[in-house]
């Protein structure tokens, strides 16, 4: 078995200065996939770029919190606030989906009018993930499911980081990590076996769950040192700077996330190690 591995940049079509990172990270580094937010100011430019990288996984980054709807705030009044938008409340949110029959029916417009949105573009959709992993909420994950399988989406991203694995890799915050990977575990080994039953590629872990907005060059060594065999990810937020409309939050460090995807170490690390980089429709093909 071998070590495969998906590195993948969330947010892209948020801003030019992330739509510029995924580009040279994916040229000239480790980058191989990308998650497209089709609402975003850059997705324009996002998309042009992709087209010219084929070699670039691209797949839809499902937003349903802390965003810009896709339908007109009238046919999704639950799903936003009063400015139009998504908000940040998800447990709130989350209570009323699980509940609310017609909060579905919402759920399940929106998500259709962006996966509409990403056909339109006519981009090979490599896979489906969500804008702070909501698919992990059960009820958004049937109704994605059978959206994501209607598309002709390869794979579908499992939000898992493994609690020892990446205390060896990093050292820190173990109770963070166990935490985390303890609570998420049940949900998530269920969204890998609705997947694979639905025919889509799932990742068995992913590595950024508990480092969001700090994969720095270490931080992603690190995690290439301890990569296990199997289908991994590692993703991360890169930007060539910080932006002015609908920034990320200013404790991400997303110039330094773009650095450690074009850092000439870690390309090197990648193959000295045996990694093989691959997205989640080349994972597929290889199933």
């Amino acid at each position: 078995m071998t070590k495969r591995l998906i590195v993948t940049a969330d947010d892209f079509g948020r801003s030019v200065p992330v739509n510029e990172a995924v580009e040279d990270a994916h040229v000239n580094g480790i980058l191989t996939s990308a998650s497209l937010m089709m609402t975003e100011a850059a997705v324009d430019d996002a998309v042009a770029r992709a087209r010219r990288l084929p070699e670039l996984g691209v797949g839809l980054h499902v937003t349903l919190v802390d965003g810009i709807p896709a339908l007109p705030p009238s046919q999704v009044p639950a799903l936003v606030g009063p400015d139009g938008r998504f908000g940040r409340e998800l447990v709130r949110l989350g209570a009323r989906i699980y509940l609310d029959r017609a909060v579905q029916d919402q759920v399940r417009a929106e998500m259709r009018a962006q996966f509409e949105l990403y056909a339109a573009t006519g981009l090979p959709l490599a896979h489906v993930d969500f804008h702070h992993h909501y698919h992990q909420h059960p009820t958004v994950f049937d109704l994605v499911l059978d959206l994501a399988v209607e598309y002709g989406a390869a794979g579908i991203r499992v939000p898992w980081e493994p609690p020892l694995r990446s205390f060896a890799a990093r050292g820190d915050r173990l109770g963070l990590r166990l935490w985390n990977g303890v609570f998420h575990w049940r949900r998530c080994a269920r969204m890998r076996a609705k997947a694979r039953a639905a025919g889509l590629t799932v990742n068995d872990r992913s590595f950024g769950v508990n480092d969001s907005g700090m994969m720095d060059y270490a931080r992603v060594a690190s995690f290439l040192d301890h990569l296990p065999e199997g289908l991994s990810e590692i993703y991360s937020h890169p930007a060539t700077r910080h932006w002015e409309v609908r920034p990320m939050p200013s404790h991400y460090h997303v110039a330094e996330e773009y650095r450690a995807l074009v850092e000439p170490a870690n390309v090197t690390r990648v193959k000295d190690r045996g990694i093989e980089l691959v997205n989640f429709s080349m994972a597929a093909e290889q199933a």
